[in-house]
């Protein structure tokens, strides 16, 4: 349904998260909030988390602060540069329409 990118800027994460097709973006953005992602993290007790919406790329970033224990610099983390961030907010659970839903395999 979409695939993510992550990085990273001191203390600061920023996540992406774009949609394969266009049709998902509308229901990616009513389910990915702010909030939602708060609880994906909540084990690492985020600070502000801050959501952009680029609908012209069926996309959203959010940019997280005080997730990465530091920084990469600071960190004692195995993942200080936060790159499997992404994966976990991707194994958000969604809920489509069903003449959205993918195909069972």
């Amino acid at each position: 349904m979409a695939h993510g990118r992550t990085g990273d800027k001191g203390d600061r994460c920023n996540i992406s998260v774009i949609a394969y097709r266009p049709e998902y973006y509308d229901i990616l953005v009513e389910q990915v909030t702010p909030e939602a992602v708060r609880a994906v993290y909540a084990h690492r007790e985020p600070g502000t988390i801050t959501r952009h919406l680029l609908p012209n790329l069926s996309a959203m970033n959010f940019v997280i602060d005080h997730v990465l224990d530091g920084g990469v610099n600071d960190s004692l983390n195995l993942d200080s540069h936060g790159k499997s961030l992404a994966g976990f907010l991707l194994d958000l659970p969604i809920t489509l329409p069903a003449h959205l839903a993918l195909p069972e395999r």
